[in-house]
């Protein structure tokens, strides 16, 4: 189903995007892109960001994320194609280049509200029973274990040891999705959070206890 819009410059960035992302098999598909501009929205409105703007960067979002190798410069061409002014696409790619997780310990940079409102969408897609999913899609396309006992959690101090890891997916709730609950920015995303961070907990639980044979 082509992505529609009532603003020509979105439908035509979302298109873009749309065509370059159906398929993707990590998790980073054009379902999550599409997923995250809903909750953008949402919580767009709820919490009075500019919405023009939200859309465009929950759109633009993962186009240049490290994980999925195009060149820098991608972004700002597509914005271009689409007829986005000079000046917002700037904002868009500011913000899309601040998204990512990057660390647990390493603080997120996230000065506009616009910025704020993405990141909280892009990280609730990250948690709750679709996070769950993905979380074991991006291993798996990746070539990691689905676990291994004899890990312990790694609370990355930078980007580069974060981006290096080679932990199990299920390592990957320790070291990142437990913590996305406590640093969402909006207090809308944060009552969201709360019951996917709940499901995750479960799950995880569930899980180690069939693995030991317990249930």
């Amino acid at each position: 189903m082509p992505f529609v819009h009532d603003d020509p410059r979105i439908e035509a960035f979302g298109r873009r995007v749309q065509a370059s992302c159906s398929g993707e098999g990590s998790g980073h598909d054009w379902w999550h892109i599409w997923r995250v501009w809903r909750l953008a929205r949402r919580i767009a409105e709820t919490e009075g960001a500019e919405m023009y703007i939200c859309e465009l960067a929950a759109l633009a979002h993962d186009v240049e994320d490290h994980k999925l190798g195009r060149p820098p410069g991608t972004l700002a061409a597509w914005l271009e194609e689409a007829g986005v002014d000079g000046p917002t696409a700037r904002r868009v790619t500011d913000i899309a280049r601040r998204i990512s997780f990057r660390g647990a310990q390493v603080a997120d940079e996230t000065p506009c509200l616009e910025g704020r409102v993405v990141q909280d969408a892009d990280r609730l897609d990250a948690i709750g029973a679709i996070g769950v999913a993905r979380a074991f899609a991006y291993g798996g396309s990746r070539g990691r274990p689905i676990y291994d006992p004899g890990e312990t959690p790694i609370m990355h101090d930078s980007f580069e040891s974060y981006r290096r890891s080679r932990s199990s997916s299920l390592m990957h709730f320790y070291e990142k999705l437990f913590l996305l609950a406590d640093r969402m920015h909006t207090p809308a995303a944060r009552a969201l959070a709360r019951e996917r961070h709940a499901f995750m907990e479960a799950f995880v639980q569930r899980f180690l206890d069939e693995w030991e044979g317990l249930a």
